[in-house]
């Protein structure tokens, strides 16, 4: 992963983390299963996703993030898929995510709005994280 990247996209680029620290994104990194796609010309990483999970029952799909200058390429296509093939062995009951502007590109991966939403609760904490 080139975090210094993932940090700029994640901090200075999303709607869902800005300002989010370096320490932070560091941690986040650490603490998942991370995935990235690369350009094959130059190396260079054009999108990013983890995952929060267990390894068995659920995963929280979470920092997906394609570079503005790759968009509309499939890219992020390429990138869900990767993760839900990974995940697929696991097993898992539920791969929960959330977003504002996606939803199209999810669906064709099975995502689905919230069976019985009305379950599903919040705590809100840190605003920096």
């Amino acid at each position: 992963m080139d975090r210094d990247q993932v940090h700029r996209w994640i901090s200075e680029q999303s709607y869902w983390a800005p300002g989010r620290s370096r320490s932070t994104q560091d941690a986040a990194i650490d603490g998942s299963r991370n995935f990235g796609v690369y350009d094959r010309a130059s190396n260079r990483q054009v999108a990013y996703a983890r995952t929060v999970t267990d390894g068995v029952t659920f995963a929280w799909l979470c920092d997906v993030f394609v570079d503005p200058e790759v968009r509309g390429h499939g890219i992020g296509a390429l990138l869900i898929a990767g993760v839900v093939e990974e995940c697929e062995p696991l097993g898992l009951r539920r791969i929960a995510l959330s977003t504002d502007d996606a939803h199209g590109l999810y669906s064709k991966f099975g995502f689905t709005d919230l069976h019985i939403p009305g379950t599903w609760m919040e705590r809100l904490g840190n605003p920096n994280a």
